[in-house]
């Protein structure tokens, strides 16, 4: 059962191996606290499968037993791929279940319980918000190595998604960052509609971790591999890194920890897309 999550793998990473969450958002820390309250528990089972049951939802079992929620809730997801996947992340466990290590798990607890109560509405006026500071949209004025550094590699992807959804945002060096036009808010807005709570909730994350709008819709849209989008959203931390130095093992496992967070906030958006509706996006790009 489990081998067809090697081809989701294959795209986004090895976001199912053991990597701690240290999400960014205010609402995310809230709810991951919340739904990983035991970071750590002896495992109990000894199987893992998955059914499908009312509805046509899809259902995870460990052992006998049906997964809940930490709300209690009976533990659902819309489609078979992303119940495998989260299946795996609890077959991949050991003697140990670290649960700061299932990220899809988690993403999932977080759209059943909604334990901060918000409706899409509220999640796209929290992802809009981020628009507004966004990592890429705020230069600096020196050093000359980092503003050129800005523009070089910046520039290329703001320009892309003005394009793609024919939108103004720019850029500036003032702390005040650009005035976004209420048109481009507006037309974000509804192309963030368009997605459904759960995806919605996987794509606020993947903004909380990059902390930006235009990165995120860019990896989505797989303009930007995984890699990229988080080498652009460190930019300015690599360029200090360069001339100042770290500590490697330190900057190694940031990296890699936002690297896993990433992928699986963006593997949980595709996956969890009712209706197929970022295939569908994806394929009325390719033919236009």
């Amino acid at each position: 059962m489990f081998r067809n999550i090697v081809r989701l793998q294959s795209q986004f990473g090895n976001i199912l191996s053991p990597n701690k969450v240290c999400p960014r958002s205010p609402h995310f820390r809230f709810a991951l606290k919340y739904s990983t309250a035991i970071t750590e528990r002896k495992r109990f089972y000894q199987d893992v499968s998955i059914s499908q049951g009312e509805g046509g939802l899809y259902e995870i079992n460990l052992d006998r037993k049906k997964l809940k929620t930490p709300g209690g809730k009976l533990f659902t997801v819309p489609n078979e791929v992303l119940a495998i996947a989260v299946a795996t992340e609890w077959d991949a466990q050991r003697d140990t279940l670290k649960f700061y290590t299932m990220h899809l798990t988690t993403l999932c607890n977080t759209a059943l319980d909604n334990p901060t109560q918000r409706n899409k509405e509220q999640m796209i006026n929290a992802a809009l918000k981020f628009l507004e500071t966004d990592t890429v949209c705020y230069r600096v004025d020196e050093p000359h190595g980092l503003v050129e550094l800005q523009k070089n590699e910046w520039d290329p992807v703001l320009h892309w998604i003005e394009n793609r959804y024919n939108v103004t945002i720019g850029s500036s060096s003032s702390i005040l960052g650009p005035e976004i036009p209420e048109a481009t808010k507006d037309t974000f807005r509804q192309h963030l509609n368009s997605y459904n709570f759960w995806s919605l909730t996987g794509l606020e994350f993947v903004i909380t971790q990059l902390k930006s709008v235009v990165l995120s819709m860019g990896m989505i849209d797989r303009h930007l591999s995984v890699e990229q989008a988080v080498l652009l959203s460190r930019l300015e931390e690599e360029y200090q890194i360069q001339h100042w130095g770290n500590v490697e093992w330190a900057h190694d496992y940031d990296m890699y920890e936002l690297r896993a967070r990433t992928a699986a906030g963006a593997l949980f958006v595709h996956l969890s897309s009712e209706g197929s509706t970022v295939k569908r996006k994806l394929l009325q790009d390719r033919q236009g």
